[in-house]
């Protein structure tokens, strides 16, 4: 339960460039940008695909090298 309360914390300081999972793990990526709104523009690991998303579902994935 602490791991996800932490992993919600990160969510405020996700900037550009930054490496992300989904919140099940299921989806590696990289931040582009984040729009005014707050919501987070990134790109999954071997896609040029953007998605959009909350910053509450992604969390810094401290595994990924960059």
């Amino acid at each position: 339960m602490a791991g996800i309360v932490e992993s919600l914390c990160e969510s405020a300081n996700l900037k550009p460039g930054d490496n992300v999972k989904t919140l099940r793990g299921s989806t590696h990526g990289v931040i582009r940008r984040i729009q005014k709104d707050g919501r987070v523009v990134w790109t999954p690991a071997g896609s040029q695909s953007e998605l959009i998303a909350l910053p509450e579902s992604l969390i810094l994935d401290k595994k990924q090298k960059k």
